[in-house]
């Protein structure tokens, strides 16, 4: 595929946009929004994504384009960023079903608690993307692109992400990018289905 015929773009605060961003996030993270979220996911996501100042804000969102059509997304902020975000958009917008969110994340507050770990001056990407067909044709080291840009610009000095250790394909998509396995977690758990590795590259 012709890199020339992607265009990136920021994200617009518009709700068609957050159902857009919404399927490709959960599929970024295997599913875990809809099962926090309930079968309402996509509508609760899409509704807090037009809101600023916080993680899954369209202001974190660059999309990927082809065509005037939407094929990929990159979520990415700084450190501090996230220590700023608020999680009230979210709780908002979820309405009724705010109680299975609290309860999912009671039960998984230690592997939720992952991304609180994002060190100072790093630009973590929390998620990245891409439509089926369109893999292995460089959209994502595109959009990957664009967040090494990001991360320059707002002074950050290194980029962060986590990726499940049953992940092996995306684990091979960031070595190849020049990111290594800086810490696992949980530590000592061998079960690989619940082991994530935080991988990171100098800027």
């Amino acid at each position: 595929m012709d890199r020339h015929s992607i265009v990136l773009r920021a994200a617009n605060p518009a709700f068609d946009e957050g159902l857009a961003f919404a399927r490709y996030l959960d599929e970024a993270a295997e599913g875990f929004f809809r099962f926090w979220l309930g079968r309402r996911a996509m509508h609760i996501i899409a509704t807090a994504f037009v809101q600023p100042d916080h993680d899954l804000s369209y202001q974190n969102v660059t999309f990927a384009e082809r065509d005037c059509v939407i094929v990929g997304m990159v979520l990415g902020y700084t450190a501090e960023q996230h220590r700023r975000s608020s999680h009230e958009p979210l709780e908002r917008a979820a309405g009724r079903s705010n109680l299975r969110m609290k309860i999912v994340r009671t039960l998984f507050a230690p592997i939720m608690r992952i991304i609180d770990s994002i060190a100072h001056g790093d630009f973590y990407v929390q998620a990245i993307a891409v439509d089926t067909e369109l893999r292995g044709d460089g959209v994502g080291s595109i959009l990957m692109d664009s967040s090494e840009e990001r991360a320059h610009a707002v002074g950050s000095t290194r980029l962060s992400l986590d990726v499940s250790a049953k992940n092996t394909e995306a684990r091979r998509f960031y070595e190849h990018r020049g990111m290594n396995v800086a810490s696992q977690w949980p530590k000592r758990l061998a079960i690989t289905a619940l082991k994530f590795y935080r991988m990171t590259k100098v800027l």
